[in-house]
């Protein structure tokens, strides 16, 4: 832990030198929920109510770590995921714009077990019965729909393409608002936690700009073709999600960020899963002239049941192409 602490403190030290700040405004932090359900499907991510200056690319990666921990008397989920994301996205008019991106979820060894207790005592945060049980368990087993997984380390949980096309409805001076759709296609013959194989949203996102401070939301449905691969579980069809980005520009290259997500849940029986599962993300962004370096968090809240007990994240975004004076880039 003291070298991944001098790691961070390093690689900070040297954006801080070479780096240079721009204007540009990368919105929303590049994350996805981890939600154990929602995270192997389809979850419309906030995005900005703005768009790219015209001819614009972003290229993108991200890596995620987290600890799931849903216990009940009907079930129980105790394992840890990591994904992996690589996309980027295109604006080849000033109201259109195309996306593609892919999402690997496998199961591997993160040890974030102990850190997640330290991090819920530090906190004062009730842990709900995880430290009556041993670290670095793999086990997935819900008996009323039949399933029951364990020692799966290693394997793949869920393999994801995502195409998203956007339409800049209206740009203001300090309001955004746009439409978007999204196909994503999920190979559920290599993957141990997927749902179905194709599933479609469309979110409407609306975005506020104003000196050092950045606002976006989103109001979204996905929908999915049911039964699924857990063709026991009643899956709804459809489910609706809400969210928030708030995001604060402190000096020059450093932005606070703070998001809430609300997503449905996927489940139409009497269970935990039926009920919303609510992350809130802490990011933190370092700006460069032309890319950004970003640090999430991501904690449950309200319901522990349903949702990742904690998760950290790192994403790189590298923005080239013509840049104008389009109001996305507005301080």
């Amino acid at each position: 832990m003291n070298g991944i602490k001098a790691f961070c403190f390093f690689l900070l030290a040297v954006l801080a030198y070479y780096g240079h700040a721009s204007n540009i405004d990368y919105g929303p932090v590049q994350s996805y929920t981890q939600s154990p359900f929602h995270t192997n499907s389809l979850s419309p991510q906030i995005r900005s109510g703005f768009s790219m200056d015209k001819s614009q690319v972003e290229l993108f990666g991200t890596g995620t770590i987290s600890s799931i921990w849903a216990v009940t008397p009907e079930y129980k989920l105790d394992y840890y995921q990591n994904q992996i994301a690589i996309g980027g996205k295109w604006q080849p008019h000033q109201e259109w714009q195309f996306e593609m991106n892919y999402r690997w979820n496998y199961a591997g060894n993160n040890h974030l077990d102990r850190l997640t207790i330290s991090f819920h005592d530090w906190f004062n945060i009730d842990q709900n019965g995880r430290e009556d049980v041993n670290n670095d368990q793999f086990i997935i087993d819900i008996p009323e729909y039949g399933i029951e997984l364990e020692d799966f380390r290693g394997e793949s949980l869920s393999h994801a393409l995502t195409s998203y096309v956007q339409y800049q409805i209206t740009a203001k001076e300090h309001h955004g608002l746009s439409v978007g759709i999204s196909l994503y296609y999920n190979n559920t013959h290599h993957g141990i936690f997927s749902s179905s194989e194709f599933e479609q949203a469309i979110q409407f996102n609306y975005g506020y700009r104003r000196n050092k401070h950045s606002l976006d939301a989103i109001f979204a449905f996905t929908y999915r073709d049911t039964p699924t691969v857990f063709k026991e579980m009643p899956y709804r069809p459809s489910t609706w999600t809400v969210g928030t980005s708030y995001r604060y520009k402190i000096f020059e290259n450093h932005h606070l960020i703070g998001q809430l997500a609300i997503h449905e849940g996927v489940s139409s029986g009497n269970d935990e899963f039926s009920k919303p599962s609510t992350e809130f993300t802490f990011g933190y962004r370092y700006q460069m002239e032309s890319s950004s370096i970003e640090f999430t968090a991501i904690e449950n809240m309200f319901n522990a049941d349903n949702s990742t007990d904690i998760a950290f994240g790192i994403g790189y975004r590298y923005r080239f192409g013509s840049r104008g004076d389009n109001l996305s880039e507005h301080p």
